[in-house]
């Protein structure tokens, strides 16, 4: 196990493990949330387990109530099938980058090291953080960066890119950076170069499409009264969860049926975000903007 998971006793108290249960880790990555998971279930539990990167399945414990999935969690409802495990009792997702694709400098994903601009979460994906800042157009970037990454200069980004790329193609992370370099302030280099990076990944990875269809499944695979918990790391994220949640959809407006009910699939468990406390950061700083949302699916 490569990772100290973010809110975990907050997010196994939030699924109300039971026993016999059926449970699923959409994001299984070092395996400390699924390890959890495990040891509150009997002999009858089952836990399935998600994560499109191959180098997750090395930190699978041999339990044979475990059933691993090398697939992105977009998949969840065919796969659920497939083993037969539909309805389920709970689900946990960890969303965001684990620590250990952060710290491995040829995935591409931190602005700490030099590496070639990947930024794949699945190795078998297509398209690359290179494709991204090569080929997009200057509005194509100017579009992800401020939509996805919120960066107010998004404009002076992209420009800069596209001129530097004309006299060499960006190969490596740090390239990146220094084409950038002129539209950051000193002071705040650190938190904007991660806006940018942000937004690639985002942009590289379809992750608010993938979390939008995952979320859309969880309402098909879950039993009435079973938990859904959340765990997400920056605004674009939390908002999308969030408005799931209170209003069954993603622009956060409660639509009604014919009789005036509101048409809504989850309760919040809690009604505000858990958030980690101070002790936690201290142990685990890539913990410091987790949100934790709980909700409960409606029904008999």
């Amino acid at each position: 196990m490569y990772h100290n998971p973010v809110l975990l006793q907050k997010s196994i108290e939030g699924l109300g493990i039971r026993p016999d249960g059926i449970y699923v880790d959409a994001t299984f990555g070092g395996g400390g949330h699924a390890r959890a998971v495990i040891q509150h279930l009997g002999p009858n539990g089952h836990l399935v387990a998600f994560d499109q990167d191959p180098e997750a399945e090395a930190n699978k414990p041999d339990d044979e109530r475990l059933i691993f999935v090398n697939q992105n969690f977009r998949y969840l409802k065919n796969f659920l099938r497939l083993y037969d495990m539909m309805p389920v009792d709970g689900i946990l997702a960890d969303l965001g980058v684990s620590s250990h694709q952060f710290d491995e400098a040829e995935r591409g994903f931190s602005t700490r090291f030099d590496g070639p601009l990947d930024m794949r979460m699945g190795k078998h994906q297509m398209l690359t953080a290179a494709d991204v800042v090569n080929t997009y157009s200057e509005e194509e970037l100017n579009r992800i960066f401020r939509l996805y990454g919120e960066i107010k200069n998004s404009r002076c980004m992209a420009r800069l890119i596209c001129e530097k790329r004309k006299e060499k193609s960006f190969e490596t992370t740090f390239g990146l950076e220094a084409a950038v370099e002129k539209c950051i302030p000193p002071t705040r280099k650190n938190k904007m170069l991660a806006m940018l990076f942000q937004a690639i990944r985002i942009e590289v990875n379809q992750e608010l499409e993938v979390l939008k269809s995952f979320l859309e499944q969880t309402v098909d695979v879950l039993k009435p009264g079973g938990r859904l918990v959340v765990i997400s790391y920056h605004s674009l994220e939390d908002r999308l969860v969030k408005n799931f949640i209170k209003t069954g959809n993603f622009e956060g407006k409660i639509q009604k049926d014919f009789f005036g009910n509101d048409l809504v699939d989850f309760k919040p468990v809690v009604n505000k975000a858990i958030v980690p406390d101070e002790e936690e950061i201290a142990q685990n700083s890539r913990a410091r903007s987790a949100k934790l949302r709980i909700a409960e699916k409606i029904g008999e």
